[in-house]
């Protein structure tokens, strides 16, 4: 946005000086007698106009128009641009995704479980702006998917490459899969550190329990917060009877973590549901964006300086030739 303003605006008070001598002016040619007296003036008033009688007037015309643009030169005009400094403090998040062979149960969407948690994290992900995302997936053993970057493209790249273990290293290993992402926030510079932790299982392999890995992400300031997916299956349907949903995680370790960090535990029975813990969680882990505005200022003054001390030799050019007169 352009900003107009004047350094020294107390030099613009000397313009009230040009409406008094435009006013003089008009009162010496009011006044005005010729110094050589003439019986008659019809012979000259016969003469033709030429374009130096038309333009006798043009000598105070340039004398004010000067003074002006000097007057306003000495206030030093300034133009300015609004300059919008954007500064955030952001959050580092590390995605950790349980990608066991019950992960492929349908039973929160049409697709599979893992399915319908990609969706949701791939929307996670473009929500945010300035925050550092990584990914770690685990089933019997824990992996870095991705590293904490702001390269949101390639995060949702390694998202979409995702799929279930194979049986050779099923398992769920949740105290694994939390050391291993407090792991990668353990130098984080961020105001806020944060896992969010989705498992739709009991923790049954690995060589750290979750209570242990819970301890160390406190002591690092790492908020967890846990995400339970979906029931126990119950024969090959997949609709159950109400009677017969059995979680098929263990809620309690998942909220043990979450309150010893801080964080929060959800469980979710359906995509929207999925949906809507994510939206809540971004919504608790909100980036500060605060912002500075300043305004550079350029010298403008030239541009009345140079036109005024034209406009005032060009006067006196004149007035000394083609308008030079005679007393």
């Amino acid at each position: 946005m352009g900003i107009f303003r004047f350094e020294d605006p107390e030099w613009l008070v000397a313009l009230v000086l040009i409406p008094l001598l435009v006013y003089r002016y008009v009162l010496e040619l009011r006044g005005d007698r010729g110094a050589i007296q003439f019986s008659s003036l019809a012979m000259i008033s016969a003469l033709p106009m030429t374009v130096w009688t038309r333009l006798r007037h043009s000598l105070h015309i340039l004398k004010v128009a000067g003074l002006v643009c000097l007057i306003v030169a000495l206030a030093r005009p300034q133009a300015g641009k609004e300059m919008v400094d954007l500064s955030a403090e952001g959050v580092d998040i590390m995605l950790v995704l349980d990608i066991s062979g019950s992960m492929e149960a349908r039973d929160i969407g049409r697709t599979s479980r893992l399915q319908v948690a990609k969706e949701v994290v791939a929307e996670f992900i473009q929500g945010r702006t300035s925050d550092r995302i990584g990914m770690v997936v685990f089933a019997g053993e824990s992996f870095t998917q991705c590293p904490l970057t702001l390269d949101y493209d390639i995060l949702l790249n390694f998202l979409r490459d995702i799929c279930i273990a194979e049986q050779s290293w099923d398992g769920t290993a949740i105290g694994m899969a939390l050391m291993n992402a407090s792991n990668r926030l353990r130098d984080s510079d961020a105001q806020s550190k944060v896992v969010v932790l989705l498992t739709d299982g009991v923790n049954n392999a690995g060589e750290i329990a979750p209570e242990t890995a819970a301890q160390v992400a406190a002591a690092l300031g790492i908020r967890v917060y846990t995400v339970g997916v979906g029931y126990a299956a119950v024969g090959s349907s997949r609709v159950r009877p109400a009677a017969a949903r059995e979680l098929a995680f263990d809620e309690q370790t998942l909220r043990d973590i979450s309150e010893r960090t801080q964080g929060k535990y959800f469980h979710a029975t359906s995509k929207e549901k999925l949906e809507e813990i994510y939206r809540e969680i971004g919504e608790l882990e909100m980036t500060e964006i605060t912002s500075e505005i300043h305004v550079d200022y350029t010298e403008r003054y030239a541009l009345f300086l140079w036109p005024g001390l034209i406009f005032l030799l060009l006067e006196f050019v004149l007035a000394n030739t083609k308008f030079r007169r005679i007393p």
